[in-house]
C-alpha cells in the first residue's frame, strides 16, 4: 500500500481514498503509523463543530441544515456520524445517514458513519484519527455528530472547537436530567423544533440555568440560546452567527490553541494508553503476570510494587 499516494489522493478531494484512509484507521492496520505521519504535514486547519444531546433532538436534521448553510459559503465540509453499534455486525447502524441523504451526491460534501463498538462517551474510538483525515483532506469545516446522549457522555467536549448542545421543548424533567452533564459543555445552546408548545419555558429554564451555573476561571463565554426549526431551516442564520461569534471570541482570547493543545495532548495520552495495554495484555499471556499474583496472593508483595515489577518503576 502506498500511504503517500493515498494521501495524496484525499488531498485532492477524491472520497474513495479520503474512505479508505478513514477505513485504516477504523481497523487499526498495521499501516497505521505511516498514515499519521503522512498526515500530519497537512493537519490543523479545519475548523470543528460537536453537535450533541439527547436523544429525539433531531441532531441529524440540525447537521444536515449546518451542511446547507456552510456550502452556502462555498465551504467543504467533512462529517462524522457516530451511530450506535450493530449488536449482530458491530458496524454502524446509518440511521445518520439515512437524514443526510440529500448531501450525499454533492462533491464538496463527505459523510462517514461511525460505530461506537462499545465505546463510551458518545463518540468511536477512532473518532479524533477520522478527524485528522478529514482535516488533512482539506475540509473546511468537520462536524461531529455523537450518538444520543446522557449525563456523562460528554467526550465531545475535547474533540470540537464548538460544542453545540441540542435540546427540544417538552423535554420537561428531560432538562432537569442532563443539566449536571452535558449542558455546562455546551458552547451554543439550541432549542430545535421550536414550532412546538414548551418552547418559551424551555428557553426560560435554560436562561437560569445558565445565571446559576458558571464554568471554570479565566475569560467567560456566555452561551446564547438559539431557536431552531431543522425540518425546515429556521434559525440557520442564528445558528451560524452564534457559531461565528463563539470562533471570534475563541481566536481573540487565546482559546482556539489551547483547546487545540488540549485535543492533542488527549489524543497522544489515549494512543499510549492503547499502547500500554496492549503490551500488558501480551504480558498476561506468559509467566510474569502469574508469578507477581501468586505473590501478592501470598503476602510476599504488595500490589504495587508488583505493578512496578511488570511495568516498571514510574
Amino acid at each position: 500500500m502506498h500511504i503517500p499516494g493515498l494521501v495524496a489522493d484525499a488531498r485532492a478531494g477524491r472520497q474513495r481514498a479520503i474512505a479508505r484512509l478513514i477505513s485504516l484507521v477504523e481497523d487499526e492496520s498495521p499501516h497505521l503509523r505511516a498514515v499519521a505521519a503522512a498526515l500530519t504535514p497537512h493537519t490543523g486547519r479545519a475548523r470543528v463543530l460537536g453537535l450533541t444531546g439527547p436523544p429525539g433532538v433531531g441532531k441529524s436534521t440540525s447537521t444536515s441544515m449546518l451542511i446547507t448553510a456552510l456550502r452556502e459559503r462555498g465551504q467543504r465540509v467533512g462529517v462524522l456520524a457516530i451511530d450506535p453499534s450493530s449488536p449482530f455486525s458491530g458496524g454502524a447502524l446509518l440511521g445518520d445517514r439515512i437524514r443526510l441523504h440529500d448531501h450525499t451526491t454533492d462533491p464538496g460534501v463527505f459523510i462517514r458513519s461511525m460505530a461506537t463498538r462499545g465505546h463510551l462517551g458518545g463518540l468511536a474510538t477512532a473518532t479524533p484519527q477520522a478527524l485528522r483525515v478529514l482535516d488533512a483532506a482539506g475540509f473546511d469545516v468537520v462536524l461531529v455528530e455523537t450518538v444520543g446522549v446522557g449525563q456523562s457522555e460528554v467526550d465531545i467536549v475535547a474533540l470540537a472547537d464548538t460544542t453545540v448542545v441540542l435540546l427540544a421543548p417538552g423535554m420537561g424533567d428531560g432538562i432537569q436530567a442532563v443539566k449536571a452533564g452535558i449542558l455546562e459543555i455546551a458552547d451554543v445552546l439550541v432549542v430545535n423544533k421550536a414550532d412546538r408548545d414548551g418552547t418559551d419555558q424551555t428557553v426560560r429554564d435554560l436562561r437560569t440555568m445558565i445565571a446559576l451555573g458558571r464554568r471554570g476561571t479565566g475569560p467567560s463565554w456566555r452561551q446564547p440560546i438559539v431557536r431552531t426549526v431543522a425540518t425546515t431551516g429556521a434559525g440557520s442564520d442564528d445558528l451560524m452567527s452564534a457559531l461565528d461569534s463563539h470562533h471570534d471570541w475563541l481566536t481573540t482570547h487565546g482559546e482556539l490553541e489551547t483547546g487545540r493543545r488540549r485535543r492533542a495532548r488527549r489524543e497522544v495520552e489515549e494512543i499510549a494508553v492503547r499502547e500500554l495495554r496492549a503490551r500488558l495484555t501480551n504480558i498476561s499471556g506468559g509467566d510474569t503476570l502469574d508469578r507477581l499474583a501468586t505473590q501478592v496472593a501470598a503476602g510476599e508483595l504488595d500490589p504495587y510494587a508488583a505493578a512496578d515489577d511488570l511495568i516498571g518503576p514510574g
